[in-house]
């Protein structure tokens, strides 16, 4: 209940805040009994660059980008601006039976800028959703329903990598291999394949990235040889699978599942939802494989962090395996905000600083500073690994730094090293013991130094 005006004037503003958000607000991926206590509970006023400022006055860099999501900083004041001007346009039109600039207009950017393979047709139609769930939802019943069409009626299963995540719709949660997040879902799922994970971190004694990444095409290829014309699409996280603990995997991998799915008959889906645009060093991450899929999921950054679209990518050959006189052929998948022109306006104005400040140069300069910075890091005598894919970097916390002995569960690391990184003005969401740098392409040399420093003492603190 409320607290009365006598109460709350007993508080300070952000404990009013807090205060009225634990009485009506259920909040994701969150035991709510460990708020406020165990898991602090912090309201932001504000996105300033890098920062999220709180209604205390409090500064937090942002080192996790808001899940994932902001590109350029919080408040980019050329995309709030792109936003302000459609809204004066056009807030929302269904995309049934009418269109508008701004979904046709990215959707050219977007498969102007997608990756390419020499030999292949270039992705060629734009199928949007609201969020990255939905558009992994989109890509697999794409593929399922493309093999229907052709009367390939044994195609109902796909292949994910063991450790992968694709989101928590029932369909995206099918394809995952986290048991905290399917575990209790289980009984609704549809059932996947799961290929060997090529997550470098397993190699074995004497192998490199790159064996383990052979070793896991193999398995792979088995798989598919013992499920032969049963496969619609094998989906996978390129280069880093994320919510997986960001296990980091060798870019060879994907070029032999392009290999794998062509020879085999299927789909290659590659869930670019955390890894897209800029992430891992190039636009995509794909494109460190030389490798095009048959189809791109996109989100999170897409609008560069300001509002939830996801894109999915096909080609034309997926999109002509739907045109018929039939209605039932056609894909009537829809969402009532598909392809909102707030949130495209907003793609577009993402797309356009990556043009007009070249990030992507930007970008390796800064991975090269958090790589020096972490360097030390390493030697720390409970980092077990620090790996690196570009803007992403993350330590890997292990008792005495032995993979072979991973921290109790119920010490829980992970926990302890945010609430201390927190106390210290930096956010540090962890994955389980898995600490990781995924800041904001504005971050700049102090904001990555105060990073390093908080780092190393809220591990110091964690694992006294």
């Amino acid at each position: 209940m409320r607290q009365t005006n006598h109460q709350v004037g007993m508080l300070t503003e952000a404990d009013d805040w807090r205060v009225r958000d634990l009485s009506v607000v259920w909040h994701p991926c969150t035991q709510m009994r460990e708020h406020p206590d165990t898991l602090p509970l912090v309201p932001i006023a504000r996105g300033e660059g890098a920062w999220l400022i709180g209604h205390d006055g409090r500064r937090y860099l942002d080192a996790v980008s808001s899940w994932w999501t902001n590109l350029f900083g919080h408040a980019e004041p050329r995309i709030a601006a792109a936003i302000g001007a459609q809204a004066m346009q056009l807030e929302q039109v269904m995309l049934a039976g009418f269109t508008h600039a701004p979904a046709v207009e990215l959707a050219e950017r977007l498969l102007a800028i997608a990756p390419r393979q020499s030999d292949r047709a270039p992705l060629a139609k734009v199928f949007y959703a609201d969020n990255g769930s939905a558009g992994v939802e989109v890509a697999l019943k794409m593929a399922f329903h493309w093999f229907h069409n052709r009367g390939e009626h044994r195609r109902t299963r796909f292949i994910a990598l063991e450790n992968g995540y694709h989101g928590e719709t029932l369909g995206a949660l099918a394809v995952g291999d986290i048991p905290l997040y399917r575990r209790v879902y289980a009984p609704l799922l549809a059932e996947a394949l799961f290929a060997p994970s090529p997550d470098a971190y397993l190699a074995r004694p004497g192998e490199s990235a790159a064996d383990c990444a052979a070793r896991a095409a193999d398995a792979l290829a088995a798989l598919l040889e013992r499920h032969a014309g049963e496969v619609c699409a094998v989906i996978v996280e390129p280069r880093v699978q994320c919510a997986g603990g960001m296990r980091m995997h060798h870019p060879d991998y994907l070029a032999r599942v392009r290999e794998l799915c062509d020879a085999s008959g299927a789909f290659l889906i590659a869930d670019e939802i955390a890894v897209g645009f800029g992430r891992t060093g190039t636009l995509f991450a794909s494109e460190s494989s030389g490798v095009m899929p048959d189809l791109l999921c996109l989100s999170k950054g897409l609008t560069g962090g300001f509002l939830p679209l996801a894109a999915v990518l096909a080609t034309q050959a997926i999109y002509d395996g739907f045109l018929d006189d039939s209605r039932e052929r056609a894909f009537l998948h829809s969402h009532s905000y598909t392809g909102n022109p707030l949130a495209c306006a907003a793609a577009l104005a993402s797309l356009q600083v990556f043009r007009d400040d070249d990030i992507l140069t930007r970008n390796r300069a800064t991975a090269a500073a958090m790589t020096a910075l972490a360097e030390p890091l390493s030697q720390h005598r409970h980092v077990a690994d620090v790996r690196q894919a570009g803007m992403m970097l993350a330590f890997e916390l292990t008792e005495g730094g032995n993979k072979a002995t991973p921290f109790p569960a119920a010490s829980r690391i992970g926990l302890k090293a945010y609430r201390a990184a927190l106390a210290r003005g930096v956010v540090l969401r962890p994955l389980g013991d898995v600490l990781y740098w995924m800041p904001p392409y504005c971050v700049d040399a102090e904001q990555l130094q105060l990073l390093a420093d908080v780092t190393r003492a809220a591990i110091d603190e964690a694992t006294a």
